[in-house]
C-alpha cells in the first residue's frame, strides 16, 4: 500500500518518512537555494511493516512547485495521503488550499488527513478547529491533527489513523 506525504518545502515530509521507516529512507534531499535547510528534488521513500502483512510504502513529494511534474508520478496508486501544513507559515490556509487544488484528483479518491506541523511555534489563534472549518467551507472535510512527526509514537498514531480511514472506505465500498 502506498501512502503519500505532500506539502511545502521544509514542512517535515522527509522527517516523517525518516521517523516511520523501518530502514534508512531513500531520499533526494539537497541544500536549498537559501542553504539553511535541505529540500527534496525528486522523492523520499521508506517502508514500514505495521502488522506483518503488507508493508506500507511511504512517499514524499518535493514541495517546490517547479517539481510539480513529479507529483502525479509519485502519487499514482496511492491509497491514502497526508497534507502537511507549517503552522508558522504567514498564510497556512492559503498554502493548504494550493496543495488541495494541486492534489484534488487524488484527494477525491483516497482518505486524507491534514497534519499541522510546527504547532509549538504557531500563533495561539491558529488551531485545528480553524482548519476544520476552512476545509468544510471548501467542501473538503477531513481530519486535522497537530503532531510532532519527529516523535515515533505520534507519527505511528497518525499512520494508524489513516489506515483506519482507508479500511472504513474499503468496507463501505465493498458493502
Amino acid at each position: 500500500m502506498k501512502i503519500v506525504f505532500v506539502g511545502p518545502p521544509g514542512v517535515g515530509k522527509s522527517t516523517a518518512i525518516r521517523t516511520l521507516s523501518d530502514f534508512p529512507p531513500v531520499t533526494t534531499e539537497v541544500p536549498s537555494s537559501d542553504e539553511e535547510r535541505m529540500t527534496t528534488v525528486a522523492l523520499d521513500f521508506g517502508e514500514i511493516d505495521l502488522d506483518g502483512d503488507e508493508p506500507l510504502r511511504l512517499y514524499g513529494v518535493p514541495g517546490q512547485e517547479r517539481f510539480e511534474f513529479i507529483w502525479p508520478l509519485v502519487s499514482d496508486g496511492a491509497v491514502g495521503m497526508f497534507f502537511l501544513v507549517n503552522c508558522t507559515d504567514p498564510e497556512p490556509l492559503k498554502v493548504l488550499d494550493e496543495y488541495l487544488t494541486n492534489f484534488a484528483e487524488l484527494a477525491d479518491k483516497v482518505p486524507a488527513i491534514v497534519v499541522l506541523c510546527h504547532g509549538d511555534a504557531a500563533p495561539d489563534s491558529l488551531r485545528e478547529q480553524q482548519f476544520v472549518r476552512h476545509l468544510e467551507q471548501r467542501g473538503r472535510p477531513m481530519p486535522v491533527v497537530e503532531l510532532d512527526l519527529r516523535k515515533k509514537r505520534e507519527a505511528l498514531y497518525l499512520m494508524h489513523m489513516l489506515l483506519a480511514l482507508i479500511e472504513r472506505r474499503r468496507s463501505s465500498e465493498a458493502g
